[in-house]
């Protein structure tokens, strides 16, 4: 349909402008709601769509020779379980708690790859527990916890950077991976404690290579943490789980 009024285009393109250099402006955490509708708009092609979620969730039998399919590690923290919608819920309700106020304190460029590698860092906890047993390494699993929990450990290491308490944090930190342990809870705590330790780790890095001068030396240990996460990826190239050579 054409616009009828004069002029009625420009203006409407006048306001989508100056509607985009506000939110430039304002420091809106684009990044932590993109993801939080990215998780949405997966879990309803899930409920719809079955086949979906087998297609993106992530096994470490998907990190055998043969049936490699890497980038299971990062579709899985995209996609929930439909078995209860708690599970999403929970997830994007800590995210837009967590998520929000640490994006806007280190950047958005660098909120994104923390959460992304803590994510992968999830997925390669999962990877090596996938070494204990034939059933670790055929248990698929589903949900941001990986890179959520990241969030969270992040936020403490800046926060304590900062010399604030952060007790309270640390208290729901422990609990939270604790119920993981729990009998007939069916909760990934490897992915939970894969996306702490990628989650402190860069962020620690964020903290103590702080300012321009130090932005090569700091791309270069993200780098590095990344390097590791990729060698961790392919590690049942270099060393094969022996449940899979027996079975």
């Amino acid at each position: 349909m054409r616009d009828t009024l004069p002029g009625a285009g420009t203006q409407l393109k006048r306001k989508v402008r100056a509607s985009s250099r506000m939110m430039a402006d304002s420091g809106t955490p684009v990044v932590t709601y993109a993801i939080m509708g990215l998780c949405v708009l997966v879990y309803a092609a899930q409920l719809l769509i079955p086949s979906v979620t087998p297609a993106l969730w992530y096994a470490p039998v998907y990190s055998l020779p043969g049936q490699f399919e890497p980038w299971r590690m990062v579709t899985a923290m995209f996609t929930h379980s439909t078995g209860s919608i708690f599970h999403i819920l929970f997830n994007l309700y800590t995210l837009w708690l967590f998520g929000r106020e640490l994006e806007r304190a280190v950047g958005r460029v660098n909120f994104a790859v923390l959460y992304v590698l803590a994510g992968i860092g999830g997925s390669a906890a999962v990877l090596l527990w996938g070494y204990t047993s034939l059933d670790a390494l055929r248990t698929p699993t589903v949900g941001a916890s990986g890179a959520i929990f990241g969030v969270l450990a992040a936020t403490l290491v800046a926060l304590r950077a900062a010399n604030i308490n952060a007790r309270t944090l640390l208290v729901m930190i422990a609990i939270n991976v604790g119920i993981g342990f729990l009998p007939g809870t069916a909760i990934s705590w490897q992915a939970h404690l894969g996306g702490i330790v990628v989650g402190a780790a860069v962020m620690g890095v964020y903290v103590s290579l702080r300012g321009p001068r130090r932005r090569s030396v700091r791309i270069a240990a993200i780098s590095g943490i990344a390097l590791v996460l990729v060698v961790l990826a392919a590690s049942y190239y270099l060393v094969p789980p022996i449940s899979a050579l027996t079975q």
